[in-house]
Formats: C-alpha cells, structure tokens, sequence
C-alpha cells in the first residue's frame, strides 16, 4: 500500500457539523444571555429598584467581562483546544446563570452577569478554532457567518418566547431552567466533541498544521506579532461600530424606546428589536459566503459598514418615521451588520496562522468593545435627560432623551467606516509569513 493510500479519510461532512454545531449551541446561550435583559428591562429596575444608568451597567456586567477574556480566550485555545474550553465555559456560565436568577440582590445578580460574560466568551472563539481543524480553510468564512447566525438565533429567543415565558413563569424561574440547561450541555460537548479529527481517525484539515500537532505556544510573543500587522488594528477597533449600535438597541434599549416613539407594548416591542436580529443573523453566512466566492474581503464589509451607518442616521432622526417603515429599514440594517463577521476571516489571513486562535480572540474584543461601553454610556446619559417620569415605580424616559443618548450610535458607525477604509485586502488567501 502506497503513503497516499495509507492516509486516513477527512471526517464525514455529518460529523464535523456535528461537533462544531454543539459548540455552536453554547455560543447560541451566550448570545441569549446577552440581550436577554432587554426584555426584562421593567422587571429588573423595579427589583433591584435601580435606574437607567445601574441597569446599563448590570447589563455590561456580561460585556465587562466577555470582553476581558478575549485575548486569554485565544491565547486558550490555541493552548488548550476548544473541547476543555467549551466544557469549562457552560460549567461557570451554568453557575452564574443560576446565581443570576436566585441572586437576593444587584450585587449578586451583577456577579452572575461577569461569570456568565466571561465563561460563554470562549464559545466563538472554540467555534472558529473548531472550524480550522474540521473544516477545510475555504469553508471558513461560511462557518464564521453561520456561527453567527446561531448566536443571533439565541438573541432571538430572548425577544418574544422569553417575553412569553418571562410572563408565565417570572424572569426568574426562567433563568434557573436556563443554567440547568447549560450545564447538560456541558456534559454532552465534554462526551462528544474532539478537538481535531485525528482523535477521531480521521485526517485533520487544519491549514498549517501537520499530524495534527500544534506549534508551540508563546502567548505574549504571539500577541505582540499579531499587533505588528497595521490589519490587526485596524480590524480590532472596526467591528465594535457595527456590533455595538445593534447590541445596545435590540440588546438593551430597543423595547423601552419603542414604547416611548411608537407606543409599542413590550411584546410587540421585543418582536422588531427579534427582527433585527435575524437579519443580522442571516447577513453573516450571506456575505460569508458571498466574500468567498467573490475572493475578496474589504468591499462587501466595507459597504455593509456604509448601509449601516447611514440607516442608523435614518432609523432615529429620519422625520416622519412610521413604525412600518421602521420595521424595514431596522431589518435592513441588521442584515448589512452581518457584514462583520467577514473581519475574522479577514483577520485571520492577515497573519501567520499558526496565530489563528490569537486573532480570533483580539478580534472578537474589538466587537465587544462597542456594546460594551454603549449600554452604559446610553443609560447614563438617559438618566442625565431624565424628565422625572415614572411608571409603576420605573423610570420612563421621554423620545427626545432617546434621539440624544442615541447620537453615539451612528457616530461609532461612521468611526468604523473610516477604519475600514485603511485596511489591506488579503484576496482570501492565507499569510504565508512565518
């Protein structure tokens, strides 16, 4: 028998969306967990009996420390690999799910968000380094944009089904079903998911590896050679303009918003703020796709950069605004946010990519950035708009506090566009630097 003929098979194209599709649940809880205040916004205020700007920060508890992890994440996987990561992650995040929801007050809530935030930010980044080794390199970006699209799926379920289950069962109670459901998870990707498909049989199809090892790991010189690349800054910074206006509003702010513009009960409210997300969910494996078969990476993120700034400009300040008109216009610029997931293709073929996990991990930061300083900034400035209305003990804020607090958004947008504009196109082929 032939060396060729000696080779093992690559994995059947069953099991290698199998293992990275029960990452991708994880990574569909995180994104739950993250906007799953959004729709709770009355009751948490008037049980915690705090304002605007404390629930913004409760909220960005998650974020603070999502966005911490990032880096550690990356530097992890490449380290670790994504099977002790993925099993850690819905460990903790079950745990700070349930002191979420049992916690007697916002210290202990706000403790929860961090371990929730900080264990499901490793699920994107085990996702894409699941990815390099299951997939072939020119599947890449289309498993990014359908990452994508199952976590938005999970931002989606925390629009009306946890509104409808918020109502029926008290925000609490769901919350503890939900860490229980996490941590099941946990038990089922520590028995089934493997980190390449060599310890499955199976030949590995990771771009730069061979006999499925990993070169050695030297966590502050990887970081410091992924930032002497002029792409990795700038796509650092660049997704957080995209990421971050939809984060706060459909994430945070929408529903109340929309009762305040529209009249939009909390329902109806939480169903736009769901539509927006399934847009966004379904333009990442779009223009993943798209950018694939077009060979280039710039132009498709660049001009969903242009539509979504220039339609959060028209969302909010466009006069005479029907709340039909609303509805299309939010859904095209979910769908035109979906263009950020073409930054971590892009990032990653901008540099080595033994250092693949790295960039990831920065990259991801930079998304995080833009929600995670908005929420609270937006909840701040409401307060410092605040009218003195109240509704059942909550605060209310007036449309014109809205449109003010809101500026930032179509302001970080337009900083993204800028940033995209220096940035180098890689032709989707990957960094042959060493």
């Amino acid at each position: 028998m032939s060396p060729t003929q000696a080779q093992p098979s690559y994995p059947p194209t069953w099991l290698s969306w199998g293992v990275w599709g029960l990452g991708a649940v994880f990574y569909l809880i995180g994104f739950y967990q993250r906007v799953a205040p959004a729709v709770m916004t009355a009751e948490l205020m008037r049980d915690f009996d705090i304002s605007a700007a404390a629930l913004g920060n409760l909220s960005a508890c998650y974020l603070y420390s999502y966005v911490a992890m990032q880096i550690p994440t990356g530097i992890l996987a490449d380290a670790l690999g994504p099977r002790k990561l993925l099993t850690g992650g819905c460990l903790v995040a079950g745990l700070g799910t349930l002191l979420f929801g049992l916690g007697p007050g916002l210290l202990w809530a706000g403790l929860g968000r961090l371990l929730i935030g900080g264990s499901v930010a490793v699920a994107f980044v085990a996702l894409l380094k699941l990815a390099s080794h299951w997939f072939s390199p020119r599947r890449f970006a289309l498993a990014s944009g359908l990452a994508l699209f199952w976590g938005v799926m999970g931002a989606v379920s925390a629009g009306v089904p946890l509104r409808l289950l918020v109502d029926a069962f008290g925000w609490r109670g769901v919350m503890v079903a939900a860490g229980g459901v996490t941590l099941a998870l946990g038990a089922v990707i520590w028995l089934l998911v493997r980190d390449d498909p060599s310890q499955r049989g199976y030949r590995s199809l990771a771009a730069q590896y061979t006999k499925g090892q990993s070169p050695s790991l030297k966590p502050l010189a990887g970081l410091r050679r992924i930032f002497a690349y002029r792409n990795t800054w700038l796509l650092f910074f660049a997704p957080s303009g995209q990421a971050g206006p939809i984060l706060a509003f459909a994430g945070l702010w929408g529903v109340p918003y929309l009762q305040a513009r529209f009249g939009l009960g909390q329902a109806e409210g939480a169903a736009v703020c769901s539509a927006m997300m399934t847009a966004w969910a379904l333009g990442g494996p779009v223009m993943g796709a798209l950018s694939d078969r077009l060979g280039r990476r710039k132009p498709l993120y660049l001009a969903g950069g242009v539509v979504s700034c220039l339609g959060w400009g028209a969302l909010l300040y466009l006069p005479g605004l029907g709340p039909s008109a609303f509805v299309i216009l939010a859904v095209a610029v979910g769908f035109a946010t979906g263009s950020m997931i073409l930054g971590f293709a892009f990032a990653k073929e901008s540099v080595p990519a033994p250092l693949a996990g790295t960039s990831a991990g920065a990259i991801n930061m930079g998304v995080m950035l833009g929600p995670t300083l908005l929420q609270p900034a937006i909840g701040a400035l409401l307060d410092l708009l605040w009218d003195g209305g109240l509704t059942g003990g909550v605060r209310v804020y007036s449309p014109r506090a809205y449109d003010l607090a809101f500026g930032l958004m179509p302001a970080w947008a337009l900083a993204s566009c800028l940033l995209l504009i220096f940035t180098r196109e890689t032709h989707c082929r990957q960094s042959s630097e060493g």
